[in-house]
């Protein structure tokens, strides 16, 4: 796309729909939010402390988290709510007033939001009933919550799902190698799709300990996706990343230390499993380690001190993992990780947002 396409009047209006869905997603979701909160305290108060993303505790990471019992989780419904019900009204409003403005401000379209929606609702209701259970001490995992091998199963069902309908229906058989070209990968995309989808759902659930830096992570990646969506003329893919982004940053406003809710996991796997999908629909999957960046760094240190401890009689490398505990128990305040983190993302997202600039895929 040239530079002089941004002065063109269809282009404008364009970047309003996508602003202005992000702005209202904030205003929407900052509005609704002591309704939740208020009914989050009264019925799903947590009991336990923040468990590790297998339901297991360590000694250390305990003492990291002391003082966060009673937050209740399920802030994430802020989020993927907002999006759904944004998504659904406009476009209900849109089809009632065919001649009015919310024709413009649909978003809700079969060929490049109905995969992400679809993605970002079915793991929040799995992730939804994680919660829940962990708040009422109930489940298959110690303290309360389904069992991580469940959640995974069920990730992975929707993962093949997502797949096949990549493969078959949309024609994707094919890697995006930014500067270099589309490198034709067959049958073998839809394992590749999969391990996309849990990587990140999961490197999302991974990074979902400390207050804000989750929730601040995934709002760059989002804005980066929609700067990626929207240089790829895909203006309904920008503007739910936009209502996402939004969303994100009312639920930042009310998450960052010390929080009044947690993200848990209806927030934190819908929302990494949907930048994921978004990722593979903008063919710019090989630059979501870029932007997500954090994510790689998390799942690493987690994978490192598991082999550690396996092949060298239990040793660490790591006072605890993920990394971000190790810096607090270092000593670091939880502000210093998560706004150090932050920063990080930021840097990280800008150069992902460049490479992908070279010939991203459409």
């Amino acid at each position: 796309m040239e530079f002089a396409k941004i002065l063109t009047v269809p282009l404008y209006v364009d970047l309003v729909k996508v602003f202005s869905l992000g702005l209202i997603a904030f205003i929407f979701a900052m509005l609704w939010t002591p309704l939740l909160a208020n009914f989050l305290y009264k019925h799903f108060k947590t009991k336990t402390k923040r468990k590790t993303v297998t339901g297991q505790k360590a000694p250390i990471t305990k003492s990291v988290t002391e003082g966060k019992e009673g937050t209740p989780l399920m802030g994430g419904l802020l989020v993927w709510l907002t999006a759904l019900v944004l998504a659904l009204s406009i476009s209900a409003l849109a089809f009632l007033f065919p001649h009015s403005f919310f024709v413009k401000l649909n978003f809700f379209s079969r060929s490049q939001t109905w995969l992400p929606l679809f993605a970002l609702v079915t793991t929040g209701v799995i992730g939804f009933f994680d919660d829940y259970f962990s708040s009422k001490g109930m489940g298959g995992n110690k303290g309360g919550g389904v069992k991580f091998s469940h959640r995974l199963l069920w990730l992975f069902i929707i993962a093949l799902i997502g797949g096949l309908w990549f493969y078959f229906k949309l024609g994707y058989h094919s890697i995006h190698v930014p500067a270099f070209g589309d490198i034709q990968v067959g049958w073998f995309y839809v394992f590749y799709f999969i391990f996309i989808i849990i990587a990140t759902a999961v490197s999302s659930n991974e990074t979902d300990g400390l207050d804000g830096l989750n929730g601040g992570v995934l709002f760059f990646a989002f804005a980066s996706f929609g700067c990626i969506s929207f240089f790829q003329e895909r203006i309904d893919l920008a503007a739910l990343c936009a209502v996402l982004a939004g969303g994100l940053l009312a639920f930042l406003w009310f998450n960052i230390y010390p929080a009044r809710f947690f993200m848990g996991d209806t927030g934190a796997f819908s929302l990494g499993t949907t930048l994921g999908v978004i990722s593979l629909l903008t063919n710019s999957s090989l630059i979501l380690p870029l932007i997500v960046f954090i994510y790689l760094v998390e799942s690493l240190s987690v994978i490192i001190q598991l082999l550690s401890k396996k092949f060298r009689k239990g040793k660490k490398v790591f006072l605890a993992a993920p990394i971000h505990y190790h810096f607090r128990a270092m000593g670091w305040p939880e502000s210093k990780v998560v706004m150090r983190f932050w920063i990080i993302s930021i840097v990280m997202c800008i150069i992902g947002v460049v490479a992908a600039f070279f010939g991203s895929g459409n």
